[in-house]
This record gives C-alpha cells, structure tokens and sequence, in this order.
C-alpha cells in the first residue's frame, strides 16, 4: 500500500516492493478478508431486472471453497487451465479466487466472443474445464469436437448434467464448503489473459500470483490513495479484460473494498448514471469513449451521483474530457498507462501533482518507464521512442503461453517493450504518440488486426484482407477493413453486410469492420506481407483532402 505523501517524488521514495516467497492471489483477496472481517460486504450483484444479491467475504470464502471442491471432483488439478466465459457475476469472482486458491490457471473470456476467437483460446491454453452460462454455452457446442482437452463444462442456468456437462449450482451444493488453499510461490501462475497482436493468433499472456503487487501502487495512485472510507467500485469493463479483472476487482478487494457487479448487454450513459447513483458508487474505470457518450447526457447534477474518483485509459483522454469531468461530475479523471502483459505502468494522481491533458501521467511508484531507442538506449527528453518498462518488475508477465518467440521479442535487453511510441516530459511525464505496431484501439478495446484478417479471408467470398483503424469521433478508431474478392464474386451493399455479420458471429461485435472497401489489389512487401501502414496514410491523405 502506497504512503501517502504531500508530493508524487516523495511517495515513490516510500516505495519499496516486499514480495513474499509464498503468496497466494485467491488468499489475498478473499480469504484473509473472511478471517479478518467476515461479515464486510465484498460484492453487489444487479441485473437489468432490479434484482439484487448480496455477499459478504465470509460468503465468498465459502462459496469458492465449494467450487475448489468441485473442480478437483471434477478432475482439475494444480496447473491446470479453467476458462471462465461469464460476465461480472458472482459465479466469475469465486471461479477465479477457487481456481488461484487450488493452484490451478484461470483464463478470462469475453462473452461476446464468438466460436473462431473462443476455439484458439480454449485449444491454445489447453483448458480443462470451462465455466459458462445458458447464454453462450450454443458457442461450446459448435466447436466441442476442436476441443481434445476440454473435458467438463460446469454450466450455470442449467437444470439438468449430461456427458462432459454439469449443473454449476447443482454441484456447488453438494460439495464441501471447507477447503485448505495451496500453498503456491509468489512466482506460480495464476491466469493468461489472452492479448491481441497485430500479425497471426493472439497471445496469451501468462501472469504469476505476484502480478497483484505489481499492479497495486498504479491503481492506489489512480483511486486517489485508495481505500478511503466509503469506497465502493463499479466499472462498465467486462472483467474478461485484465483492466477489469485486476485493476478494478482484484486490486480494490486485496484492500476489502465493495464491488458492485453489473454487466449491460449495452453501455447506457443514463443507464450508468442512475446505477452509481442508486448503488453510492464512489469509484469507477471509464475508456474515455464511454466518458465522451456521457457527455451526450442533459443535467448530469441531476442523476446525483457522488463520485470521489474516475480512472480513464486506454486512449488518450484530452483537455475538453478533463474540463468536462470536473464541471459536471467534480471529479478530476486519472489517466494511466498499461497493457495486458505489463499493466499499470504510469498512472496520474490528481492529489499530488498536476494532471496535464494528454498525458498518460508518470510512472507509478515502484516501476521503471522509460523511452528508448533500437538499441535500447535512454533517450534524451522530448525525443520519441520506444516505451519500455525496466526489468524485473512484478507486474511483468511470466512468459506468452505456447509462444517463447514472442516472448523473446517482446525484451530489449533489459527493458520489455510496451510497443508503442511516446515522449517523456521535463517534468517526466509520458506522453503516447503512435503505436508501434498495428494495434487498433477502439471504444476502449485493443484489437488485432491479424485475428480479423484471419477471420475474414474465412469467407468464401475472400481472397485478402487487411484491417486498420481509421479515425473515428466517438470511438478514437474504428475498424476498416480492405477486401480482395475470390474471382465470381462482385461487392455490393448485401456482401458487406454478410462479412460484418460472419466476423461479429464468429469473433466480437466489437471487432466487426464498420467500413468496408474491396479493392483490386493490396500493397505488399518483398515477403508477402500486407503494407498496413501505405493503407493508413492513404486514409489520412483522403482525410486531408
């Protein structure tokens, strides 16, 4: 936990990280809470119905106990990966706690994936066992036979068990509610969080039970020296994204603090005032698309929320944002800084020092960023470069799953490369200035152009594809993508609207090209590689016109 100081220079001082040997992550954030505190109130669940259940960390404690339980009745053991396809809820929380406490890998997924992008993860992790709903389980049963390794789906909102498919709840109810956690090293796998890159498969980043430390003092530093009294966290990010998994979840309960869970089958700025207002939310992460679509809304006094701190990334937010935020929520917005292999990186503090539009903040205590060149040099300030987080640093992934290349190429020497470009400040302030690769940032969501592309030259009716971001005035970016058609067929208005129903079906509404343009031929380099970038400043050229 941070000290808090008058100034930024004087808590980094404080500083100094004390990771244990031992340490377990399911422990930390639930556990000790039961044993300390049991009666604490951990998580608020609510639907879109009204309905609303209540769990204490006692209650916690107990109900991943159970599931620790089932899951090695079931036959998981230490080691093993268990998917997790489930939105915030109560069933999502303990199975990622039971799965740490039992010394197994838990794999966040996105329930608006589709079949493509959950068959790679589920065959790449090799996971064993997947916990998931009546809503998306119809996605399993398409791509089970892809499958070899996933042996029992634990099914919530079912009544009945079949082969290779068991009643959640059901199971929970006969098993044990008394468990005795592993006892895992500090340096042990807890999860892979699969990331997106800009050429081939995602990666899956795999993250030690150490990575909590790592990621603490950024979200204190962004929270405004959280906890304070009173707080209580919400987010509209899904917790299958480690920003929502562990910046929020997993970071404000290793400090005991209230969770609310809820999960809108679409973000509704009014929807999201009313919901903090009637839950007393006093702390929420915000993209900054989602803070833009609440600018849309008349009177925000009105919704009297009473919010003590707003955390935005992953995009820049702009000097319009801020002045917004403190005019109609009193709030200053916290930037920060992080990706799914090395997160929380820098981080703003309203409280000590100077939030400066655009900037991503400074680094956060305990964390090394700097901007470097090729060779992995320190580069003068002001000058753009590479940013790289020095080595070792807790935060830091173990390695990318299945994959040691990328894992070696994502190291300069000593510094693990963040891959993007940016400045650092005189006052040393960082600053983004363009991706290195191709990642294309919209709504908040980072997306690999590869994972679409792959996706698309699927259809029968595709021959290439390539897929940029182009500027977008709510999204930052939206997805374009550029379509060299099989010989026999002709584009038109009705197969535009076929590829974005075949990638939102088999991949992420989220994903899906909202701009569509067949062209004859796509740039290309000596390798046979697409030339993204001509395609990108042919967009910017036409934009200039």
């Amino acid at each position: 936990m941070l000290t808090k100081a008058e100034t930024y220079e004087e808590v980094c001082k404080a500083l100094t990280w004390d990771i244990p040997e031992t340490f377990n992550m399911g422990v930390d954030v639930c556990d000790k809470h039961a044993e300390m505190t049991p009666d604490r109130l951990a998580l608020i669940v609510a639907d879109e119905t009204g309905t609303v259940a209540e769990y204490s960390f006692s209650a916690l404690r107990t109900l991943s106990n159970k599931l620790a339980n089932l899951l090695i009745a079931s036959g998981l053991e230490r080691g093993d990966r268990m998917g997790i396809l489930m939105s915030q809820s109560v069933e999502a929380a303990i199975s990622h706690v039971a799965a740490w406490k039992m010394g197994a890998i838990s794999i966040p997924l996105f329930t608006l994936f589709g079949e493509d992008a959950l068959a790679f993860r589920l065959k790449d992790s090799g996971a064993r066992i997947l916990v998931t709903d009546i809503d998306n389980v119809h996605k399993i049963d398409a791509i089970r036979d892809e499958l070899p390794d996933l042996e029992t789906i634990l099914l919530v909102g079912a009544g009945s068990d079949g082969v290779g498919m068991a009643d959640f709840w059901n199971g929970m109810e006969k098993a044990s509610g008394f468990f005795t956690p592993v006892i895992t090293a500090a340096e042990d796998p807890s999860f892979i969080c699969y990331t997106s890159g800009t050429t081939g498969n995602p990666k899956g980043a795999l993250h030690a039970h150490r990575t909590m430390f790592g990621h603490l003092p950024g979200m204190e530093m962004f929270h405004d020296f959280l906890p304070q009294p009173g707080d209580l966290l919400w987010t509209p990010a899904d917790w299958a994204w480690i920003g929502g998994l562990m910046n929020c979840l997993m970071c404000s309960w290793h400090h005991g603090v209230t969770n609310l869970a809820y999960r809108a089958r679409k973000y509704d700025p009014e929807a999201a005032l009313r919901l903090m207002a009637t839950y007393q939310v006093r702390n929420t992460f915000m993209p900054p698309t989602a803070l833009n679509l609440m600018r849309e809304v008349q009177d925000i006094p009105s919704y009297r929320t009473n919010l003590r701190t707003v955390a935005c990334a992953g995009e820049p937010m702009g000097a319009e944002l801020l002045h917004w935020g403190r005019e109609n929520l009193n709030v200053t917005f916290n930037e920060y800084y992080g990706q799914t292999e090395c997160n929380l990186v820098t981080a703003n503090c309203q409280e000590i020092m100077e939030v400066k539009p655009g900037s991503m903040g400074r680094p956060s205590p305990g964390h090394i960023v700097e901007i470097i060149d090729e060779d992995g040099n320190v580069i003068p300030t002001g000058e753009e470069g590479e940013i790289a987080v020095k080595t070792p640093d807790p935060v830091m992934l173990l390695r990318y799953w299945n994959n040691p290349e990328g894992t070696t190429q994502k190291y300069r020497g000593d510094w693990l490369l963040m891959g993007d470009q940016g400045t650092k400040d005189e006052d040393g302030y960082i600053w983004f200035v363009g991706r290195a690769d191709d990642v294309i940032t919209s709504a908040g969501y980072r997306i690999g152009p590869g994972e679409i592309e792959d996706c698309l030259c699927k259809h029968p009716a595709v021959s290439l594809a390539a897929a940029i971001g182009v500027p977008d005035p709510v999204r930052t970016e939206a997805v374009k993508v550029f379509i060299k058609l099989m010989p026999g067929h002709n584009g038109g208005p009705d197969l535009e609207d076929e590829i974005r129903s075949f990638v939102k079906t088999r991949l992420s509404p989220h994903e899906y090209p909202r701009l569509i343009e067949f062209v004859d031929t796509l740039p290309m380099t000596a390798t046979g590689k697409i030339r993204r970038k001509d395609l990108r400043d042919a967009e910017i050229a036409k934009s200039d016109v």
